[in-house]
């Protein structure tokens, strides 16, 4: 599996680790302070949306299902490690289409992290088997486990034009059930479609007050607004240069407080990566530990820029 092929706008740039195309020193960003460690559940989804990121759909199995006592070695190893984590986040695909999602997110609880978990909230998640396990694991570890759940636009028209006919209804079906049982719940939302920051959080508040889902879209954790991640848009190569100019940090940087753990197709065993965006890509592929993963990532696709440092975003809350 490759990633998405790049447009012509950025031919000649993100072709060497350490160098720019202008031969400038590219910058490099250490895993300094690591408070996440994320999941990819499989890439196996019950949708196909229009731009998908990590091309999940119901038959790209290119990431499988990773299982509970997977889960559970990495978890061991953070203690080994000493990583200061916070937070163990899944996400897919979708998370709920993996059989043993209930058991790996109590696992992590039962270590006592803070659990995200990244769905579109549709049939996966509302088959009775997972709801009675959501609420046993919501019962056994309050306030301790956030659902953020995909809905791209406010509107039924844009967001399901990205996810499908009647997705929308759907995953609002999913948002009402999470709301009536008292679930922690957010959204992730995308910047795409021209609307500006501030209207967009005004369509989503809307949208909250009038089916009374307990979601501040005034904040960025709370609702959160993606960058796009269009690799046809040319976008500049971040120097060492940069973080001064720019008024801003490595620490800044996702990379630098997170790591996810794949597992490919056909592979042995689970494997981490540098970026939740980037799992196909093998310069950012790390080995099959922790260990292995403390290695600095350089900044050298063009989601590093546009997403990351220009964008400001990040997968955690």
């Amino acid at each position: 599996m490759k990633d998405l092929p790049q447009s012509t706008a950025n031919v000649g740039k993100f072709q060497h680790s350490f160098v720019t195309a202008s031969g400038e020193k590219r910058a490099v960003v250490a895993l300094s302070q690591p408070e996440s460690l994320w999941f990819n559940t499989g890439t196996l989804c019950n949708i196909e949306c229009a731009n998908c990121y990590i091309l999940s759909s119901p038959s790209n199995d290119a990431l499988v299902y990773i299982r509970a006592d997977e889960v559970r070695t990495y978890l061991d190893q953070i203690e080994v490690r000493n990583w200061p984590i916070k937070e163990i986040g899944f996400t897919g695909g979708e998370p709920f289409m993996n059989p043993q999602m209930v058991d790996m997110a109590g696992a992590a609880l039962q270590r006592g992290y803070r659990v995200l978990i990244l769905t579109n909230a549709m049939q996966p998640m509302m088959r009775k088997s997972v709801q009675t396990g959501l609420l046993q694991l919501k019962s056994d570890f309050p306030d301790q486990m956030e659902i953020r759940v995909s809905l791209d636009h406010f509107s039924q028209e844009v967001h399901d034009a990205e996810r499908g006919a009647g997705s929308f209804k759907k995953t609002l079906q999913g948002m009402q059930w999470l709301q009536s049982n008292g679930f922690t719940m957010a959204v992730a939302g995308r910047s795409q479609w021209g609307t500006n920051d501030a209207d967009s959080r005004l369509g989503y508040a809307a949208l909250f007050e009038k089916h009374g889902f307990d979601i501040d879209a005034n904040s960025a954790g709370q609702t959160v607004l993606f960058p796009e991640m269009d690799e046809t848009v040319e976008v500049p190569e971040i120097t060492t240069a940069c973080w001064g100019i720019l008024g801003k940090s490595p620490k800044d940087v996702m990379c630098s407080s997170s790591r996810m753990v794949v597992k490919r197709k056909g592979a042995a065993g689970p494997t981490v990566v540098a970026c939740t965006l980037l799992p196909y890509t093998p310069e950012f592929e790390l080995g099959p530990s922790l260990e292995d993963a403390e290695q600095d990532v350089a900044l050298n696709h063009p989601h590093c820029a546009k997403f990351c440092v220009l964008g400001g975003a990040s997968c955690s809350a």
